[in-house]
């Protein structure tokens, strides 16, 4: 029996190649329809070889069948499902060759080509994304266009998970990389993937945007060179995202995660000049109202967000978000020594951004601090008297500094037991431990030596506000030092120069509240950003659960 099996096999084998070898050599191969009907039956052969010979013939002669493509292509996709791995890796090989001469199928061969990346075999797989890449060399345009649907959810739901995630990590594994070789003509291919992620922006967890958003900044189109406008649809796609049009709700954690995550990511936009007016209006109008319920996480990470975006404020944002700034700073900066802490970090956030606002609109100082700022403005109010004002601010600033300078000498007399303790440490945990204790100071230093360096100036009745880069912020990397700036000049003498920053917080109260090496900077950003990998996605989902956790999507910016 077995024997008969082995000839009837080899016997389907012979034909098939009788089938192709003709087929070859016929000058008018539409002439040998027949031929290429046998080739379309084989693939239902018990044969194994034979179904790997049809697919090999099926796709070298379809051009020349077009009344057979049908028939062709069906028979071809059940190779591709056949049980045995060779015969499906031979059928998927053989799948751009549909294409090669009749362009119109390939969409469709793509859409399919998709769908087999689910494939849990590891050469299966492989051969699905060399058959991919190639019909993307061949038409870059319309494969995307193809890839993306089984991304986006616009048209119609998405009803595959396994598949989408399959779909995302392909783009960015193997078709990000090759951008510069794929994206050709390079404008006009660029633009158009840009299109495709905004549309499918609408419906994505934290690490899927952040993965899109790194690609578009990669581009040319959105690179150093960019056009303002460039930059700026850059800042829209990260405020729709944001959900800046919806109602805010304190308690929508997945809301507050997504909205300070997006203020982090749009700050290097900013500094090229992207307007930041859109995120300041609604903090303004929405957060610092209701910013005593955050939880302190949440708190630490909008201060420094908002510190970092205030040098790109315009005057007129400056004017508008000044009462809420000083209010936040009034209530962080004690007015007498009540053996309450403070927290350091938020002063230093809140200080560093009221000097930059306050330098964009002076003048907005007078009735809020009893400043007396001359612009020559109705809105100086020079005439009224705020000198009750100016006696709260100031007395506050005191207090803050002898805050600080108590703290900095307790954290220099620490440092030296650090070293002690070092010196005498056996084990490399010890040590650990040690070196994260030195750290914790060392930041601490530098948020002191800021706060001093920023308090020093508003003790002046017309102070001179810092609106240049002459303060690092505690939590950023050191730079090097700058030539004096004559743009924005301290009052009272020399200016205190702040230490070397560094990247934690400090918190000369508990831990907990953002304290002393606890948080690692912008921890929440790496929370809603972690997790694009094969075998699942990061945040909890719903029914339309991609979003930034809980919630679901983002605005869709179109």
């Amino acid at each position: 029996m077995a024997d008969a099996a082995s000839s009837e096999d080899s016997n389907d084998v012979e034909k098939l190649y009788e089938y192709g070898e003709r087929l070859n050599e016929a000058k008018d191969k539409s002439q040998n329809v027949e031929d290429y009907e046998k080739i379309i039956k084989a693939t239902t052969s018990s044969s194994i070889k034979a179904r790997q010979l049809a697919a090999q013939l099926i796709p070298r002669f379809f051009k020349f069948f077009p009344g057979l493509s049908d028939p062709a292509v069906d028979a071809h996709l059940d190779l591709c499902e056949a049980e045995e791995l060779g015969i499906r890796v031979q059928a998927i090989r053989g799948l751009p060759l549909f294409c090669k001469d009749t362009p119109e199928h390939l969409s469709k061969i793509v859409d399919i080509l998709a769908q087999l990346l689910t494939a849990e075999e590891n050469v299966e797989r492989d051969a699905v994304h060399k058959a991919l890449l190639s019909l993307l060399r061949q038409d870059v345009k319309a494969s995307l266009t193809a890839l993306f649907k089984h991304i986006e959810s616009v048209d119609e739901p998405i009803t595959d998970e396994n598949l989408r995630e399959r779909t995302l990590i392909f783009i960015r594994d193997k078709v990000f990389p090759l951008k510069a070789e794929l994206l050709k003509p390079q404008e006009q291919m660029e633009r158009h993937i840009t299109d495709l992620i905004k549309k499918s922006l609408q419906d994505v967890t934290g690490a899927e945007f952040k993965m899109f958003m790194d690609f578009l900044i990669s581009l040319s189109i959105f690179g150093e060179k960019a056009p303002p406008e460039r930059v700026q649809e850059l800042i829209e796609i990260i405020e729709g995202q944001a959900d800046l049009d919806a109602q805010f709700s304190v308690s929508d954690g997945d809301h507050v995660d997504r909205l300070i995550s997006c203020l982090y990511m749009a700050l290097p936009f900013f500094m090229r000049g992207a307007s930041n007016s859109k995120f300041l209006n609604y903090l303004n109008k929405h957060i610092f109202p209701v910013f005593d319920k955050l939880p302190e996480e949440r708190k630490v990470d909008l201060l420094k967000n908002l510190a970092e975006c205030s040098p790109y404020t315009t005057p007129q944002d400056s004017r508008q978000i000044f009462p809420s700034v000083v209010q936040l700073l009034k209530k962080y900066m004690p007015r007498r020594k009540t053996g309450e802490e403070m927290n350091f970090t938020y002063v230093e956030c809140l200080l560093y951004t009221f000097h930059h606002i306050a330098y964009k609109a002076p003048n907005a100082t007078n009735s809020l601090c009893g400043y007396k700022i001359v612009t020559g403005q109705p809105s100086d109010r020079l005439g009224e008297d705020f000198s009750e004002h100016y006696k709260d601010f100031t007395e506050r600033l005191s207090c803050v500094e002898d805050l600080a300078r108590a703290t900095m000498k307790k954290l220099t007399q620490g440092m030296a037991e650090h070293n002690k303790a070092m010196a005498t440490a056996k084990t490399e945990e010890a040590k650990a431990s040690i070196k994260t204790q030195k750290q914790n100071a060392t930041t601490g230093l530098r948020t002191c030596n800021n706060i001093l360096a920023m308090t020093q100036p508003l003790h002046s009745k017309s102070p001179s506000f810092i609106g240049d880069k002459r303060i690092n912020l505690s939590w950023k990397e050191a730079v090097k030092p700058s030539p004096p700036s004559t743009t924005s000049t301290t009052a009272g003498g020399k200016r205190q120069v702040g230490a070397s920053n560094g990247s934690n917080n400090y918190n000369a109260s508990k831990r907990g509240r953002g304290g002393a090496g606890s948080m690692q900077q912008h921890q929440l950003v790496n929370r809603a950003f972690e997790g694009l990998s094969y075998g699942g996605r990061g945040g909890a989902r719903g029914s339309r659960g991609r979003g930034w956790g809980r919630r679901g999507r983002g605005r869709g910016v179109w």
